[in-house]
């Protein structure tokens, strides 16, 4: 199973790393990370770097494509070159998915135009404006196209996915195996849930 992960300059590291971590148990999964040049790409912060391994010239077709979000996926989803290789391999994966502001570039490939689909909350807008409909959920199937929100959600996705390929108990094996029995110290990841201030000073930060 050919699972693609592409990488661009700015993505987040956990969009990626997150559901590697999974979908790398899938059985006879090959993970291949693409980028315009294969070597380190860096991420949003640019200080970590992860190593892509081909160039999307050299991958034609995949099982699973796993397209991460971050603040290059602004850019990503109006580069034509890439938004059509995205359309390329979608056309013949069995499962088309994205992590966060990923789904920005599935929408700018044209794959979501009439779907439910899901991203971080601060991108709503600009996925609406793909002609995709907004759903708060943090898992959003839609035929083979799979969306997940912001982040942490990848791994939900990747889950989700799992399941779907392997059946519950590989999933649930999976899940076992990353210890992810979530626990978090506060009730504040979304915005219908955090406290005010908390939200006035991310924002504050973002301008």
């Amino acid at each position: 199973m050919r699972i693609v992960i592409p990488l661009f300059q700015g993505f987040t590291a956990l969009d990626v790393v997150g559901p590697y971590e999974v979908l790398r148990m899938l059985p006879e999964a090959q993970v291949v990370f693409t980028a315009p040049e294969a070597g380190p790409v860096r991420d949003g912060v640019g200080v970590l770097a992860l190593s892509a391994t081909a160039t999307p010239a050299e991958v034609d077709s995949c099982d699973v494509l796993v397209v991460p979000g971050g603040p290059g996926a602004r850019t990503m989803m109006r580069d034509e070159a890439f938004t059509a290789w995205i359309r390329r391999l979608h056309d013949g994966t069995t499962w088309t998915t994205s992590v966060c502001t990923g789904s920005l570039i599935l929408g700018g490939a044209g794959l979501l135009e009439g779907l439910r689909a899901t991203t971080h909350w601060g991108a709503v807008e600009t996925l609406e404006a793909f002609g995709a409909t907004y759903t708060p959920e943090r898992v959003v199937v839609q035929g083979k196209i799979v969306t997940a929100a912001g982040v942490s959600s990848g791994i939900d996705m990747a889950l989700t996915l799992f399941e779907r390929i392997a059946g519950r108990t590989a999933a649930e094996a999976a899940q076992l195996a990353i210890e992810y029995d979530p626990q978090p110290p506060f009730d504040a990841g979304s915005p219908a849930k955090a406290p005010h201030e908390a939200m006035e000073l991310l924002l504050a930060r973002r301008r």
